[in-house]
């Protein structure tokens, strides 16, 4: 067995992408029950701090493509959580705003710092600033490099 095989010798990326599935995993577990999967969440989460919201500035925020944004929030409309109208003179924009239906599901759905807390609890507070100081400068140079080409 080579040592890509075994998982001892990960690579960082390696168990950052594991750490992220098995947080995404009892994330989807958490949300099953109230029908919900993450990003849907992370929706609906920005929604319920951040107010009303152009369609276009949420999935620069997420992060999302603008097709997988679309078939996100077309889900939400349909469920009745998130309602989306015109906004100001452009009416190509879209306005983002959480209905009564989902201000309502906002409140019951359970609180997911758990989630963050049980892989990160009892972690030196130094460590955890190393680890996203070294994340977050390997992010921006793999994102630099993909600008240039």
């Amino acid at each position: 067995m080579g040592d890509q095989a075994n998982p001892e010798h990960l690579s960082v990326a390696a168990w950052t992408k594991r750490c992220y599935f098995a947080g995404r995993a009892l994330m989807d577990a958490t949300l099953r029950p109230y029908d919900l999967g993450a990003t849907q969440w992370y929706v609906l989460w920005h929604l319920a701090n951040n107010g009303p919201t152009v369609q276009r500035d949420l999935g620069r925020t997420l992060d999302l493509e603008r097709a997988t944004l679309s078939g996100i929030i077309s889900t939400l409309v349909r469920k009745d959580l998130v309602a989306q109208t015109s906004s100001g003179d452009d009416q190509r924009q879209r306005l983002l705003t959480l209905t009564a239906a989902g201000e309502a599901l906002w409140r019951k759905l359970p609180d997911l710092s758990f989630i963050h807390d049980t892989a990160f609890g009892g972690i030196d507070e130094a460590d955890l600033a190393t680890t996203i100081h070294v994340l977050r400068s390997a992010t921006e140079r793999l994102q630099n490099l993909l600008r240039k080409d």
